[in-house]
């Protein structure tokens, strides 16, 4: 299933946020409106507004401030994507330059600087000091991530625990915190609650695997992205972690001297990965993850936007880009 037919259920509601989302860039600073304009319309999945939207609409959610919550999702979502394409010196992103090459890297800073003043701003309309407790939390442990990524740059010891923690911390945290917020939403019990936090972190974190996947697999003009972008960055995913396991010695060399300097041959490190399960055991531990944010919702009543969730977790493990 593709992800606009996922979303039918809830397609007036993102169309609602839609609209949050731009009344909420405005700003009488020309610049801020211009940078987040094109961020925004640069498309994106979508994905974590979505859950908002969906499990509070799963769990009988009647009321708006759903659709307010999602856009503090994305606006959280893409201050930290400004903010790490200025870090990861990266100049492509959804087939797009990235606003960092178009406007500069100090202006793509201090806007995603905006875009968190902003989220927190609009977290207090909500009137629940829950909501914000989670958000606020999730962006703290985000910035956590980024740190313990950067530790891990050019790091050919990095082991799989140590890189699956960045991946929850960095990735993940925002599906669950999105989740988590669409049950307190709701009104929702406490087990009921913690399943949502559940299924959105096994989501984000099969999203982010088969992303690790996707980087040494996909099409560049597919993916939106350079395909190797990690390699070239020393970025120890999956893929690479697990050829320096099972790999050759001369694969295993390759590998940790591509991640030490960041400067190898792609076409020789791309014949390593395939040269070993290391595709398929990173698609494995993603599917894992799925069947894992299946399972967290089996108390979950069903409905329309229950199967979209479930939908999700085959999304997320089988697409292209």
């Amino acid at each position: 299933m593709n992800l606009p037919a996922l979303i039918a259920p809830i397609a007036d509601d993102m169309k609602a946020v839609d609209a949050v989302i731009r009344e909420r860039l405005n700003s009488d600073v020309v610049l801020i409106r211009t940078i987040g304009d094109y961020i925004i319309g640069a498309g994106g999945k979508r994905m974590r507004p979505a859950m908002v939207l969906m499990v509070a609409r799963a769990l009988g959610y009647e009321g708006t401030h759903h659709q307010l919550l999602a856009a503090v999702v994305e606006f959280i979502h893409t201050a930290t994507l400004l903010h790490d394409d200025v870090v990861d010196e990266s100049d492509l992103r959804r087939g797009r330059e990235t606003a960092n090459a178009v406007f500069g890297n100090a202006a793509s800073v201090l806007v995603g600087d905006y875009l968190y003043s902003r989220s927190f701003e609009m977290m207090v309309e909500a009137d629940s000091m829950r909501v914000m407790s989670i958000l606020s939390e999730a962006t703290t442990v985000i910035a956590e991530g980024e740190v313990l990524q950067l530790l891990n740059v050019h790091d050919p010891d990095v082991s799989q625990e140590r890189y699956l923690q960045v991946v929850r911390y960095k990735t993940a945290k925002l599906f669950e915190a999105a989740a988590q917020v669409g049950a307190v939403l709701a009104g929702a019990s406490p087990e009921l609650e913690a399943a949502a936090a559940a299924y959105g972190r096994h989501v984000g974190t099969a999203f982010q695997l088969v992303d690790d996947v996707l980087d040494y697999s996909g099409d560049a003009a597919a993916l939106g992205k350079n395909v190797g972008d990690d390699l070239r960055e020393g970025k120890p995913t999956l893929p690479l972690i697990r050829v320096m396991e099972v790999g050759t010695p001369e694969q295993q060399q390759l590998i940790r001297e591509a991640i030490k300097t960041g400067d190898a041959d792609f076409a020789a490190v791309a014949a390593a990965i395939q040269a070993t399960d290391a595709l398929e055991h990173a698609r494995q531990a993603a599917i894992a993850e799925a069947d894992l944010a299946r399972e967290a919702l089996s108390g979950y009543p069903i409905s329309p936007f229950l199967n979209s969730l479930l939908e999700f977790c085959a999304f997320a493990v089988n697409r292209d880009r």
